[in-house]
């Protein structure tokens, strides 16, 4: 709104006028807290008590480990690798379990994807490579 100033009746003043801001932002706020604790308790209702045990699933995990000699265990039981698919099948139709690989670092490549081939055979579909953290010196 322009309004004329008393030395000059030429020149326009152009200020905006916050005073009518502030009072409808007060008057909001009042009625924000006045109102605020009303919502959180609208209505009162007694919930009936349940004495149910909470169900925790444990996904179940076999450990393959693959030495620097060649030898594959499977849950700390030593396994030759043409009967590896055949015991995870097992797990697999028991439950379906994640497979974590802790294979040596001088462990030969070709038994290392033979054991892959067996998990992917059995149609196990989560698996892991498991490593140590980097030591640092």
């Amino acid at each position: 709104m322009a309004m004329f100033s008393e030395s000059e009746s030429e020149d326009l003043v152009s200020e905006i006028n916050v005073t009518p801001l502030v009072d409808v932002m007060l008057v909001l706020l009042t009625v924000f807290i006045v109102t605020a604790p009303l919502l959180m308790n609208a209505v009162k209702v007694k919930l009936p008590q349940a004495s149910a045990e909470v169900a925790v699933t444990v996904p179940k995990t076999a450990h393959i480990s693959v030495t620097d000699t060649g030898d594959v265990y499977l849950d700390q039981k030593n396994m030759p690798l043409d009967s590896l698919t055949t015991e995870l099948g097992t797990l697999k139709q028991k439950h379906d379990p994640a497979v974590e690989i802790y294979a040596d670092e001088h462990a030969q490549y070709g038994v290392v994807a033979k054991v892959l081939a067996a998990i992917q055979r059995a149609g196990i579909s989560k698996f892991s490579f498991v490593m140590s953290p980097e030591s640092r010196k």
